[in-house]
């Protein structure tokens, strides 16, 4: 598959499921959760609470893994593995600009003074269980 065909199908599912598992370490331990996630030309960024043990886990170690896009229908469904570096954002644009009212489940609005933004950079993706593809990587240089 050619990187083109490859990054528009990690795009494709990417966009189309927000809900998926970070993973992130904690004494040499992984430590995973459901979470929602957003993004922008394939950078994650999913909310929560900045008094969340996750945020304290990522201050210490920023390596994270995220799964988005398995719907358990079983061989030949896809999803995306994203490996990468998060850090903590709280600034109020990026919170106006990623707010959606969803949001409103978990947070008192958009000035909630808990609310913040982990960005997940991605290092590597990967397109898995494509049928009977191969994992495939995207160069993202």
């Amino acid at each position: 598959m050619e990187q083109q065909q490859v990054k528009k199908r990690i795009e494709e599912i990417v966009d189309k499921n927000v809900i998926g598992i970070l993973s992130s370490v904690e004494n040499n331990k992984p430590y995973a959760r459901y979470m929602t996630f957003l993004n922008e030309d394939l950078t994650l960024y999913t909310p929560t609470s900045k008094e969340t043990y996750k945020v304290e886990e990522i201050e210490k170690n920023a390596n994270v893994h995220v799964l988005l896009g398995y719907q358990g229908e079983g061989f030949g469904d896809e999803y995306v593995e994203v490996s990468g570096k998060a850090s903590i954002r709280d600034d109020k644009q990026l919170i106006e600009d990623l707010w959606i009212d969803d949001l409103d489940n978990w947070f008192e609005g958009k000035d909630d003074p808990n609310l913040i933004f982990l960005e997940i950079k991605p290092e590597s993706i990967r397109l898995m269980n494509g049928r009977g593809e191969p994992p495939q990587s995207l160069d993202l240089k």
